[in-house]
């Protein structure tokens, strides 16, 4: 089993970071990828990923620190993702949904800084790590436009959402979608219009693959706790069971995704 997004980067793991990885591979977590969403949390990223020999790293800039970034950000980002273990580039993507801590940051130069991030991947030969809230139709016009810049295969939605239309153009492009501990929620996210479950039901086997964002989105019945790497085995359940397929063979296959995704 394999979490491909986490942020055991995060302050919510600082204190016991070791004794979570080491919990979840011990649950039978094989390979955890942990990510970054602004410079200094993907370097915190690559650090913790040459102290454990299957935990990985993904660098880059979330939309939501678009507007927060020095002047020497994009040389600094390059420089990371060249190091070892680093697997792809992400978070990144655009983001619309107002937060009260944030609220919308400017939808342009999100967009300028998400295309620089993929014309990086390209150059770097790494594959994408997409962070899309209520903004499929711009991501996928921009990646559209980027088509010859997009590795094959070019990468993931994290935490895919949105309507059925959003979720098939992301696979007829090629991209794997991730599914966390949300899909376990009942009712509609805020802002979208077609269920996360509904989701997993109409997308194949053999381009899903299974995450946790830790710490947050953790999965019923653990919600309202601190989500963990190894609750992404909750989730690969709560798929199976959407399915009607066995856990056995959810772990096989999202596990043979992401290896062959991220080479890891």
């Amino acid at each position: 089993m394999v979490d491909v997004h986490c942020h055991l980067n995060f302050h919510s793991f600082e204190k016991d970071y070791d004794q979570v990885i080491k919990n979840a591979f011990a649950a039978g977590v094989t390979k955890i990828i942990n990510v970054g969403t602004k410079i200094d949390s993907s370097e915190k990223a690559i650090d913790l990923a040459q102290k454990y020999k299957n935990l990985y790293a993904i660098v880059g800039v979330h939309p939501h620190h678009a507007d927060k970034l020095e002047s020497d950000w994009l040389i600094k980002l390059e420089q990371l993702a060249k190091k070892p273990k680093v697997v792809g580039i992400g978070e990144i993507g655009m983001d619309f949904f107002s937060y009260k801590s944030n609220a919308i940051v400017n939808p342009i130069l999100q967009r300028r800084i998400f295309i620089q991030q993929i014309e990086l991947a390209h150059k770097l030969k790494l594959p994408l790590q997409i962070h899309n809230r209520q903004a499929g139709k711009d991501i996928l016009g921009i990646l559209v436009k980027h088509k010859s810049y997009l590795l094959n295969p070019p990468g993931m939605f994290h935490c895919i959402a949105g309507s059925i239309d959003i979720l098939k153009s992301a696979l007829q492009m090629g991209f794997y979608v991730g599914f966390d501990g949300n899909i376990t929620y009942d009712g509609l996210a805020p802002g979208e219009d077609t269920t996360l479950k509904d989701l997993v039901k109409y997308a194949p086997l053999d381009r899903i693959v299974v995450e946790t964002d830790s710490p947050y989105l953790t999965p019923v019945p653990r919600r309202g706790s601190r989500n963990m790497p190894e609750y992404v085995i909750i989730t690969a359940k709560f798929i199976a069971d959407l399915k009607g397929l066995s856990f056995e063979e959810i772990e096989a296959k999202t596990t043979e995704n992401a290896i062959k995704l991220f080479i890891l």
